[in-house]
């Protein structure tokens, strides 16, 4: 599966940066989030700006030893007025961060795979922003707030398959690392709205660990609909239920899926 062009996946981060923006404007900052239950649009808007300033901020320094990472976070303005320059401002500090001189040097990959320090962390901070953009454009309850392009959508959900079967994950997240082995079980996800090749995500839950591939596989069940509901099915933003509104379909155990997506939570789900 091909990974999106890098000009692209910075563009991106900026536009969806910019649409979760406008979202919390509309919104306010004390309105509550649904499906981050614990947030307010206040800790969603600092929690996205932060964290793409302390990313720009270990591409910058070429930030290799884990010790070294940042421990200050950019301050959120006190002003809501402020806070669409504050997010223009991290996200395109981070897209500049994600320079194709960075992307070949050596920089710390917190998820451990094989990907260079600065791609894993231009497509984490992409997820963030698509992600929580999804969750803004909720909080309004906006009938956009799916509207996440297909190739997009489609990076994500192999970045979010890379994280779950990645060494990091097992190491920090053992838990749900092992929740998700099996003995053979297998689920598959099938995008709509894309390339055969660049949308078919096969997953086998095996006794020492869960894997994935691309492509078409048989499986044990089967999700088919658009990317941008396949990523928001599997970042719990929407439940796994056949839907015609998002053009989800399900063939085979979804228990199996189910259990799956119950123990593959990220923190800040």
């Amino acid at each position: 599966m091909s990974e999106l062009i890098a000009e692209r996946a910075r563009q991106a981060i900026v536009e969806y940066t910019g649409r979760l923006a406008d979202s919390a404007a509309t919104a306010g900052p004390d309105a509550p989030v649904p499906t981050t239950p614990k947030w307010t649009v206040t800790d969603l808007v600092e929690h996205v700006g932060q964290t793409q300033h302390w990313v720009a901020e270990i591409i910058e320094r070429r930030i290799v030893d884990p010790t070294q990472l940042p421990t200050e976070l950019a301050v959120l303005p006190t002003d809501p007025s402020k806070w669409q320059a504050w997010l223009s401002e991290s996200a395109q500090r981070v897209a500049d961060a994600c320079s194709d001189e960075a992307l070949e040097a050596p920089v710390f990959n917190a998820a451990g795979d094989e990907r260079s320090g600065a791609q894993f962390w231009m497509t984490s901070m992409l997820n963030e922003s698509v992600v929580h953009g999804f969750d803004a454009a909720n909080a309004v309850n906006s009938a956009n707030a799916a509207d996440i392009d297909a190739d997009i959508a489609a990076e994500l959900i192999s970045n979010h398959l890379n994280m779950l079967t990645s060494p990091t994950w097992e190491m920090r997240r053992s838990e749900s690392a092992h929740a998700i082995r099996g003995t053979g079980q297998t689920l598959q996800w099938l995008a709509t709205d894309t390339d055969t090749d660049a949308g078919a995500w096969h997953v086998v839950r095996r006794p020492d660990g869960a894997t994935w591939q691309p492509g078409v596989h048989e499986a044990d069940v089967t999700m088919t609909g658009p990317a941008g509901s396949l990523l928001l099915t599997m970042t719990r933003r929407l439940p796994l239920t056949d839907r015609e509104d998002t053009g989800i379909s399900i063939d085979g155990d979804t228990d199996l899926a189910q259990h799956w997506l119950d123990n593959t939570a990220h923190v800040t789900d």
